[in-house]
């Protein structure tokens, strides 16, 4: 297992961990009609960039899960219909912020009005001024889900060795395990999954005895069976998460300001949590 490169880092830890294909062009909607809410309006369609495979925020090509559930609410609350685009991660947030929000793709497509799944970091903010990130809407860390019938407790790494652990190799997760203990936990690691979903259904399988992920990732699979426990990851440093949100351009306020109220009534009404259960999730505020 390598030290994560600049794109494992920057997508897992705040700068968080995304990839796929299949995205889809607008060959409709002029780019520089992007983010003006007049203009949104007046045609009656907010375009929201959302990755394309990211479960459970985006799933079936992203046309699924809970960022294409959430698009769509607050283009009901913009009094729109949503058109989502679905994109395949680049080399790094940078990359996904210049393709999807502020100038476009160079195979043609993007950018949108809206992208959803951005994380609300203080670099990234600083290292993008063409974009305003905002509106969080869910906390993302680094945690592990055990079997409590094989594994009573987990406090620490002495209490992994002997026991069959996976996690997807190219993520912060996946750097944290097979580093933890000077490697102690390798030669029982099983790194070929494709995501925390796809270890976490594994452990449901019982093919592994503790898997690790993001928690969002671990919960959606096993966090409504009393079989399972999900719990923080047991090392500093993984640290505390980070929160994802939503980008437009700078100059894009009044839809900023649309966008955020969008969010704070659904915030408020429930409809955010309601969203997020539909993915057995249970939504706190950020």
């Amino acid at each position: 297992m390598h030290h994560p490169n600049r794109r494992d880092m920057l997508r897992q830890m705040a700068l968080a961990g995304l990839a796929g294909t299949g995205a889809l062009g607008l060959p409709g909607l002029a780019r520089a009609e992007t983010g003006n809410l007049e203009q949104i309006k007046s045609r009656g369609v907010l375009t929201v960039a959302v990755y394309d495979d990211l479960p459970p925020f985006s799933t079936d090509k992203g046309h699924g899960g809970i960022d294409a559930l959430l698009a769509q609410a607050i283009a009901a609350q913009l009094g729109v219909k949503a058109k989502l685009l679905p994109f395949p991660g680049g080399e790094d947030m940078e990359d996904d912020l210049r393709f999807m929000v502020w100038k476009g793709h160079y195979l043609g497509y993007g950018p949108a009005d809206l992208m959803l799944h951005v994380p609300v970091e203080a670099p990234l903010m600083n290292s993008n001024p063409q974009v305003n990130i905002f509106a969080p809407y869910w906390r993302e860390r680094v945690m592990v889900a055990r079997n409590r019938e094989v594994v009573s407790e987990l406090k620490g790494f002495d209490a992994m060795k002997g026991l069959d652990l996976g996690v997807a190799g190219q993520t912060l997760a996946g750097w944290l395990l097979a580093n933890a203990d000077g490697g102690s936990l390798q030669p029982r690691l099983k790194t070929t999954f494709k995501d925390g979903v796809a270890a976490a259904q594994a452990l449901l399988r019982g093919e592994i005895q503790v898997a690790a992920g993001m928690n969002s990732e671990l919960l959606h699979v096993v966090g409504e069976d009393k079989r399972f426990a999900v719990e923080p990851f047991p090392s500093p440093r993984a640290g505390g998460g980070w929160v994802i949100g939503c980008a437009v351009k700078r100059e894009a306020e009044p839809l900023a300001v649309a966008v955020q109220t969008a969010m704070n009534t659904l915030m408020d009404s429930g409809e955010l949590a309601k969203i997020f259960q539909s993915a057995k999730l249970t939504w706190r505020r950020p």
